[in-house]
């Protein structure tokens, strides 16, 4: 039986190669593909009817660098350094359990779904249960258990041949939902021999990795230090870019000119995360030679733990904004670049090369907007309106798969009451868990 549904009177943000707009036109679903945009006479007998005056449809956002659960320690941190940051943060971390990780997994899904994100890329611990959290949401994602490499005292839940499992056995049941990635977590981190394992093992199973780097100058000038080589040169080095899958570099900040030439060539995507380099006070470079020169630059919000949240359309905002000031030209990340760093450019890291614009034969994973507001008026310029002024909140209705995950501001696959409660009661105790076992670790 055909599930068809036709939305009327809606204006469509395409992002197609020409970026067209359609105005007060009918965009209909069937079976989770967009058949139609236009005005459409055919018979509409058998569809569901949904009239979206004063709404707008793009293609949903995504979400290419992300530590979901790190929501847990939401505003526990603040203020610090990023070497500080990150110390006090993986304090927290160690008291921090697999049923935690569901909860704020779940807490993250429902965020995210409010502010219009329909598929993330997600870097952390007992990712089992960060995949139960995905299937319930009926979001997409790809997921990376990250691993460290320096003794089995250091990895949380699982070392590399217990993550290679999980991969194997996610593979087999997430139905094409679950994209998966091997996860060292960084050259300035993991062991050589180490990343050399992982690479050997991205061949055997066809995947590709996601770890961190470049992401600020001392870590250059350690790697320079240490192996007369940049980390992405370094990294280059070591096969960790001629995989059989993408390689994700998160971050990778500080980059001369070979750093860009390696990135263009290798097919690299580089999610960019600057609100959580802004709030923790990390010097970073304009984007604007890597965006010139071609690199894949994606767009993410990092972990709540830094960022503070997990609203895209921040992300969006913010990056046009210090781009255009760090180069003193308005004319950085102009027009809907922005918005397409955060959709199809992310996309290729999760796996959705067929994500990004709303077209006839695509998928229907879309969100509606409403824009019916006070800061969304007047509309001189749509593509701006929503570049500089939307905000996750404006978002009222999300389809993945042409199923609502969000109807009228409602969630209608997840259970937010229960979340909400089991988040609050648990970010406390996980908390208290890390102080305690960190004591402990001192005493002995």
């Amino acid at each position: 039986m055909t599930n068809r549904t036709s939305l009327s009177n809606i204006d469509v943000i395409t992002l197609d190669e020409k970026g067209t707009i359609h105005k007060n036109v009918t965009l209909v679903v069937e079976n989770g593909i967009i058949t139609e945009i236009g005005n459409s006479e055919n018979d509409q007998f058998g569809s569901t009817a949904v009239d979206c005056t004063n709404k707008v449809a793009m293609p949903g956002l995504v979400n290419s660098h992300c530590h979901s659960p790190m929501n847990m320690v939401r505003g526990w941190a603040e203020d610090l350094p990023f070497v500080e940051w990150l110390e006090a943060i993986w304090v927290a971390e160690s008291g921090i359990t697999p049923d935690d990780v569901y909860w704020a997994a779940a807490l993250a899904a429902a965020e995210m779904i409010r502010s219009g994100t329909v598929a993330y890329n997600d870097k952390y611990f007992y990712m089992h249960r960060v995949a139960d959290a995905v299937q319930e949401s009926g979001l997409k994602a790809a997921l990376t258990w990250t691993v460290f490499g320096m003794g089995e005292d250091t990895e949380v839940g699982s070392g590399l041949d217990e993550t290679i499992d999980w991969i194997k056995e996610l593979d087999e049941t997430s139905k094409g939902q679950i994209k998966t990635y091997i996860g060292p977590h960084s050259p300035y981190l993991c062991p050589d021999d180490f990343l050399r394992k992982t690479v050997e093992l991205a061949h055997e199973l066809g995947k590709g990795i996601h770890l961190h780097v470049a992401e600020t100058k001392a870590q250059v000038d350690q790697s320079i230090a240490r192996y007369n080589l940049s980390p992405v040169q370094h990294l280059d080095k070591l096969g960790v870019f001629d995989l059989p899958d993408v390689t994700i570099a998160a971050h990778t900040l500080h980059v001369d000119d070979k750093d860009i030439e390696i990135l263009v060539n290798k097919n690299v995507i580089v999610p960019h995360c600057p609100i959580t380099y802004m709030k923790l006070a990390m010097p970073f470079p304009s984007i604007q030679k890597c965006v010139d020169a071609g690199v894949q630059i994606s767009l993410g919000t990092d972990g709540p733990g830094s960022n503070a949240d997990m609203d895209m359309f921040a992300v969006i905002r913010q990056t046009a904004l210090i781009h255009k000031y760090q180069t003193v030209d308005p004319a950085m990340v102009s027009g809907d670049t922005a918005l397409r760093m955060a959709t199809q450019a992310g996309a290729k890291a999760v796996g959705m090369s067929d994500h990004g614009m709303l077209k006839v034969g695509a998928p229907a994973d879309l969100i509606l907007l409403d824009m019916n507001a006070p800061h969304l008026r007047p509309v001189h310029n749509i593509v701006a309106n929503i570049v500089h002024c939307v905000k996750g909140s404006d978002v009222c209705d999300v389809m993945v798969n042409g199923n609502w995950l969000m109807w009228n501001r409602e969630l209608k696959t997840l259970d937010e009451e229960q979340i909400l409660y089991e988040a609050e009661k648990r970010a406390h105790k996980i908390v208290d868990r890390g102080k305690k076992q960190l004591r402990q670790y001192a005493r002995d």
